[in-house]
């Protein structure tokens, strides 16, 4: 039976698996809220072995630091680097922005300040010793904490509970370290001959006090506390160039009073990091660059000490020309860790065994430390071990996520580094900076207003205008901002496809909130084409004149605002019920035949079997596009989009998980491209020649053997040298075992690397949710236009608000005169009121 957490019960026992910050903090802190614990920490390492330099904690986890153990923060507190700037090189210039905050300090002080502390508690160290399985461990203690990195043993072991998914990524990385102290975080860009390497590096030990600075000046580095406090309170301290603060903060966790207090305050000392060392401070110094420049290079067969000294040249005007130092460096692929759960029994995970983020964004040792301030505040706070853990994984999981979105971002940013390099300077640099969307061009111009605004006139964007108000032109049209109301299935046309006056009232308000472009929904080819009975169509003259009836109203009520239609066709996944009735169920009762590549349900048991169209039938489908593309130019529509994405009729053929065929219409990407290019060629010929044409498409399915991100880059380049004017650049929704990577603007790293891979325009969407996402998106040059849906059904007005709150009144954002009046917030209750000059209790 597991022993019971809560107060008033038997101290636990408890065994931890690791000896790093993670590990090593949980115990402390554990030890802290209950003296009478039995705690052992193993480590097989000695106590000075740590794999890399410097460590970064942000202001956030220093908090919860200083809460929880006031002796560690102090000690910690008196160690830290800090400094405010990012400097970014490419191409020989460099480029810095300031404001944002960093504290760092060698790992092997962060780790002696935890065995100081672990022994002054009571806990027991054993280093140089193997720990027994976790499972042993678990027939004597109570709990087992399972910090054991990320190569994990525990995790292995109990794979089938723990259910790891390990994902290893494409570039190679090695941890170095230079003897003196950068003045800033720094990233720079090196060409190799072979391709790009990129270098990442920051200070973690000051210069010794009676050192004499170098002769190439650097800026000053702060210590805690500051010999120099700005009049303006400090910004607070971030883990990288990368906030990410947790939305929801720990609560304090409180304790009695320490009852083995340090009997001697904590004194800054040489850095253990640095034995022998110069004295003017160190840094760490990571070089990354993918597989292939790392193979090219002939770096996979050289030793630690011949790396070191190729990456030292590489970088000599960074490194001043002084060597690299190593410290068991070897090359790496990052390798991200995901695990469906984190406790098995008296067994829970925490820091790299549970999840890993890409050291970009330098959150490995501060989520590991926050994880051990959660373990800790809900063993003490739930009344049993099973909700004690269970409450430590349902705080931590989310925050963990979001930060691993980030990551992936960041990562992937890195990867595809090469895709950005052509970028003009301010750009790049910009890029950089928001490459994981964590920091926003709102956030990046709060810290740096000047940088940021340098980057906008680099960028043509004029002053006091926001980039998502710039006007941007597809072939005669020109869009007067960068806002598109994506498309959205209303699934609210008459039962014969006409669209009525929900859709004109639908469509027409938002025309009138100000968007460049607005959408209609996927308007079908044929009755057949059509997902629900109540979807509207453009095979019937009625229905010409009843979108006619919308585009004038758009045209003459909200002049400058582009309507655009969406044609497409169901595919397997038609015949079904509204969305609100039972999304891809299929109708009780007056079902229609299906047509697809191949004979292939969209859900298997569920949807009926699709008919594999034939070349005659193809042909018939293809002659369905073009009758509707003439009836869209007759009804006045500005730009056509045709539909390749979702699983529906063209995207079929695009994947490999839906097109099974044998004929020219299947197999390698060019047979499966062949009937979306003739459909997209017969549509282009009918549509007049100064409208443009945009393409949808799934970028990825989410699911293994589908579509794959380079391949969306192959689609989108077919596509384009047919004449498509711009990329849609959707995801999944292919197949109904998709995983999809949701979170925040998920989905626009695919339409920023079709961009810059093949310079073609884009339009971005995703879970965009801000006029922020919008500003960041296009000044980073990730996107031409953004698509929003829901929240433009959360306010139609969203493009005209987003103008207001930026304080944005010009020609890109008009108010609809009538509506003029309205064009600032209203007014609301007081809230300056003199405060009370008595207060009774």
């Amino acid at each position: 039976m597991t022993a019971p957490a809560g107060p008033g019960h038997r101290p636990l026992k408890v065994a931890v698996l690791g000896g790093g910050p993670g590990g090593l903090y949980a115990a402390a802190l554990l030890k802290r809220l209950d003296p009478a614990r039995e705690i052992t920490v193993w480590e097989r390492n000695a106590p000075d072995d740590t794999f890399g330099f410097g460590v970064v904690l942000s202001d956030e986890t220093l908090g919860g630091i200083e809460h929880a153990d006031p002796v560690v923060y102090r000690a910690l507190q008196a160690e830290f680097v800090r400094w405010d700037d990012i400097d970014i090189v490419h191409r020989g210039r460099t480029l810095t922005s300031g404001g944002h905050g960093f504290a760092a300090l060698g790992r092997r002080r962060l780790l002696a300040v935890l065995h100081e502390r672990c022994r002054a508690l009571g806990v027991r160290l054993r280093f140089r010793t193997e720990a027994p399985p976790a499972a042993h461990l678990a027939r004597d203690h109570d709990l087992v904490i399972a910090a054991d990195g990320v190569h994990s043993t525990t995790r292995t072991a109990h794979a089938d509970v723990f259910r790891p998914r390990l994902t290893t990524h494409r570039c190679r990385y090695i941890w170095l370290s230079a003897d003196f102290a950068l003045g800033a975080f720094r990233f720079e860009i090196a060409d190799t001959g072979h391709g790009i390497a990129q270098l990442h590096a920051y200070p973690y030990a000051h210069p010794s006090p009676d050192h004499h600075p170098s002769t190439t000046p650097q800026r000053p580095l702060r210590s805690s506390p500051d010999p120099h406090p700005s009049t303006t309170p400090r910004r607070p301290l971030r883990s990288s160039p990368d906030p990410h603060p947790s939305t929801t903060p720990r609560r304090p966790l409180r304790s009695s009073p320490d009852p083995h207090p340090s009997t001697t305050p904590q004194q800054p000392r040489p850095s253990l990091d640095r034995p022998g060392a110069p004295d003017d401070g160190a840094s760490t110094v990571i070089v990354e660059m993918r597989e292939e420049v790392w193979r090219a290079n002939g770096l996979d067969t050289s030793d630690e000490h011949a790396s070191a000294a190729w990456c030292a040249e590489l970088f000599a005007d960074t490194l001043r020309g002084r060597p690299l130092r190593t410290n068991n460096s070897t090359w790496t692929a990052f390798r991200t860790v995901v695990n469906e759960r984190w406790s098995h029994g008296r067994i829970v995970l925490l820091g790299d065994a549970a999840h890993t983020a890409h050291f970009s964004i330098g959150s490995g040792t501060k989520l590991a430390v926050e994880d051990a301030l959660a373990l800790a505040a809900c063993l003490r706070e739930q009344p049993t071990l099973p909700d004690a853990l269970a409450a430590y994984e349902d705080e931590r999981r989310p925050v963990v996520a979001s930060t691993q979105r980030a990551a992936r971002a960041s990562l992937a940013w890195f990867e595809d580094l090469a895709t950005y390099t052509a970028q003009p300077p301010h750009q790049f640099a910009f890029n950089l900076l928001t490459r994981s969307r964590r920091v926003t061009h709102d956030n990046l111009r709060l810290r740096d207003a000047d940088f940021t605004d340098t980057v906008a006139r680099e960028a043509g964007v004029p002053d006091g205008t926001p980039p998502m108000f710039t006007p941007f032109r597809l072939r005669g049209l020109t869009l007067r901002n960068r806002v598109v109301v994506s498309p959205m299935d209303m699934y609210s046309a008459d039962g014969d496809g006409t669209p009525g006056d929900f859709h004109l009232v639908h469509l027409g308000a938002r025309a009138l909130g100000g968007a460049g472009l607005v959408m209609t929904e996927m308007v079908c080819v044929s009755p057949e084409g059509r997902i629900t009975p109540a979807c509207s169509g453009l095979y019937a003259p009625e229905h010409e004149r009843a979108w006619r009836r919308v585009t004038d109203f758009v045209h003459a009520q909200a002049p400058g605002t582009a309507l655009g239609v969406q044609l497409g066709h169901s595919g397997r996944k038609g015949s079904t019920r509204r969305m609100w009735e039972g999304i891809d169920q299929p109708l009780p009762d007056g079902n229609w035949p299906l047509v697809a590549p191949s004979a292939l349900p969209y859900r298997p048991d569920v949807n009926q079997i699709p008919h594999a169209l034939s070349a005659v039938e193809l042909a018939a489908v293809r002659e369905q596009f073009t009758r509707s593309a003439a009836a869209a130019a007759r009804a006045g529509f500005d730009l056509l989009e045709l539909h390749c994405a979702h699983g529906y009729l063209l995207s079929g053929f695009l994947s490999p998980l839906t097109n099974r065929r044998t004929d020219a219409y299947g197999g390698s990407l060019a047979g499966r491209l062949r009937f979306p290019l003739e459909a997209f060629d017969a549509v282009r010929e009918q549509w007049p020649a100064d409208r443009p044409m945009t393409v949808r498409i799934s970028a990825t399915d989410w699911a293994e053997g589908g579509t794959t991100p380079d391949d969306a880059v192959a689609i989108a380049a077919a596509f384009a040298e047919h004449g498509a004017d711009a990329i849609d650049v959707s995801t999944g929704q292919v197949v109904p075992h998709e995983r999809p990577d949701f979170g925040r603007s998920y989905q626009t790293p695919f339409a920023d690397r079709i961009r810059n891979t093949l310079g073609i325009p884009v339009i971005a969407v995703g879970a965009i949710s801000s006029w922020d996402d919008v500003n960041s998106l296009i000044l980073a040059g990730r996107a031409d236009l953004c698509a929003l849906a829901r929240p433009h059904l959360y306010d139609p007005h969203w493009t005209l608000h987003a103008a207001a709150e930026q304080g944005y009144t010009g020609p890109g954002a008009p108010w609809p005169l009538p509506y003029q009046a309205g064009s600032r917030t209203p007014p609301t209750g007081r809230t300056d009121a003199p405060k009370p000059r008595l207060t009774l209790h």
